[in-house]
């Protein structure tokens, strides 16, 4: 069974982004604490939505998908970020990733979103072949760019500020430029 996550499970979901950070060999990166995650799922504006995968039989949580949405210039339409998606190594081949997979894949079409996009680790055959068998397409010629920690604060510290209200965009709201004069 997939249903949208309500807030009694972030304990959970918090549970499997650690197993998930294990698996891909980065447990130490894994650090949202459960009131990061509730203020993100269930706060006044949610950063990103989660399904839950429950197991038919005894109603377990078996796995999750946590998404965003974003913007196309070229679409000139919302799309998808699937940026966690993980079943329990007890529960894979049962069908589970699929159907959340699927879901996401309804919620996409229902709100019009063009594209459906996520990352997978270069040495996880296991998922890439899982994928590959849904008729994903990958896109080799692109590059994942992120700037993070020190470099991002020294480039920060070089540019101009340009919020006329700085928690625009900490508060999920729009961002108002200063006007060209």
């Amino acid at each position: 069974m997939i249903r949208a996550a309500t807030v009694k499970d972030v304990a959970e979901i918090r549970a499997m982004i650690r197993e998930l950070a294990e698996y891909e060999r980065a447990v130490e990166q894994a650090r949202a604490t459960g009131e990061q995650l509730r203020e993100a799922l269930f706060g006044e504006h949610p950063a990103a939505f989660a399904l839950i995968a429950e197991d038919d039989g005894t109603g377990e949580v078996v796995g999750y998908a946590l998404w965003f949405p974003h913007f196309s210039t070229w679409t000139g339409t919302r799309g998808m970020h699937l940026e966690d998606l993980y079943v329990r190594p007890s529960a894979r081949g049962g069908g589970h990733g699929k159907a959340l997979l699927a879901s996401l894949a309804a919620i996409c079409e229902q709100r019009g979103y063009e594209r459906f996009e996520w990352w997978v680790l270069a040495w996880n055959e296991p998922a890439i072949d899982f994928y590959k068998s849904l008729g994903v397409e990958f896109l080799d010629e692109w590059r994942v760019c992120r700037l993070s920690g020190e470099p991002l604060g020294e480039l920060a510290a070089r540019g101009p500020a340009v919020l006329d209200r700085p928690s625009a965009l900490r508060d999920g709201g729009s961002c108002d430029l200063p006007s060209q004069q």
